[in-house]
């Protein structure tokens, strides 16, 4: 009897083996799936390949599909980002570092926040819920750009991801994050929950909006693979093309309000114009005193192929938009 109960361990352990590789090997291929949708330069929204990750935590499995940054990528004859502190360019089509400057240094993103504040919210919010403003609305800090929310006006989702990325708005943000996330402390800890599953480790958020709070960072390499992902929904991408935007909301009486918002970024108000044959899609900006200016921008060139590029810490406005014209200007090199 002794020698049939170690027979049929035996038997039981090769089984377990054998299960055990089949499982591992079925797992190979189950980091990332890809879908194909073509980037179509004609289209008014700029989608391109949309990807789904699974099992997103462990960034390697899908390292793969992204633009990977180990050192600096940096051709000084033709881009001078002395007066920025980091900066990276990335072809989407072809996973190809094109230029990468301090690509992992913690930096205070200023409102590129914001892009992972919309990400969240379209992931977990529904586009057509309505929203009531709270007493969070009433940010007092000088100089935080605002859109006049007062506690009880009422509003889409649709309506202030518009505001909160066309605008920059700060109380948009603070009022996304309490209806979302079903308060702020909680919404802050999905934006940190979402970036390491993006694999964006070099980032740590305290707050939903712009204003300096220590703790509050992120990296250049890390924008972009937020960005990246934010692309993927489509009402993103018809926001940031968006040139101005108009809309009604209600006040705590019912009474009607009006809203008429610009865009804060000048390529596409047409201060700045993007070198030949480069298109300037749409992006975000971001000033602070801390953070100085921020440029984050999705392009495309000439064959419709899509890129990501990304300055931090530009000492002027007037600055990043001129050096990201020179780091655009490494696509046609």
């Amino acid at each position: 009897m002794s020698g049939v109960k170690c027979t049929n361990n035996l038997r039981i352990k090769v089984i377990c083996l054998f299960l055990g590789a089949v499982m591992a090997l079925g797992c190979m291929g189950c980091g990332r799936q890809a879908y194909d949708m073509p980037y179509n330069p004609d289209a008014a929204v700029s989608g391109f390949n949309v990807i789904s990750r699974q099992n997103s935590k462990a960034a390697h499995t899908f390292a793969e599909d992204l633009c990977v940054v180990t050192e600096n990528v940096m051709n000084e004859e033709t881009v001078d980002m002395t007066q920025a502190e980091a900066a990276v360019l990335f072809d989407l089509s072809s996973c190809q570092v094109l230029y990468a400057k301090n690509a992992h240094e913690k930096l205070h993103p200023a409102s590129l926040t914001k892009v992972m504040t919309a990400l969240v919210a379209l992931k977990y919010g529904s586009i057509d819920q309505v929203m009531t403003a709270t007493s969070a609305v009433n940010i007092t800090e000088t100089g935080a750009t605002l859109c006049g929310l007062k506690p009880g006006d009422t509003m889409t989702l649709n309506q202030a991801l518009y505001v909160l990325l066309l605008h920059s708005a700060n109380d948009a943000a603070m009022m996304i994050a309490e209806n979302v996330g079903g308060s702020v402390e909680h919404f802050v800890e999905l934006m940190n929950q979402e970036a390491l599953e993006l694999g964006a480790t070099n980032t740590h958020f305290m707050n939903p909006h712009v204003l300096t709070q220590d703790e509050h960072y992120t990296t250049a390499y890390d924008l972009y693979l937020i960005f990246d992902e934010a692309l993927k929904y489509e009402k993103f991408n018809e926001i940031i093309q968006t040139s101005s935007y108009e809309a009604t909301y209600s006040d705590s009486s019912g009474a009607v309000k009006n809203i008429n918002v610009r865009t804060s970024n000048l390529f596409l108000r047409g201060n700045y114009k993007a070198p030949d044959n480069i298109t300037v899609i749409g992006g975000k900006t971001g000033t602070t005193n801390a953070a100085k200016s921020c440029l984050m921008l999705l392009s495309r060139d000439a064959g419709g192929s899509p890129y990501i590029s990304v300055i931090l810490k530009a000492e002027t406005r007037d600055l990043a938009y001129e050096k990201m014209i020179d780091l655009l200007g490494e696509i046609q090199n």
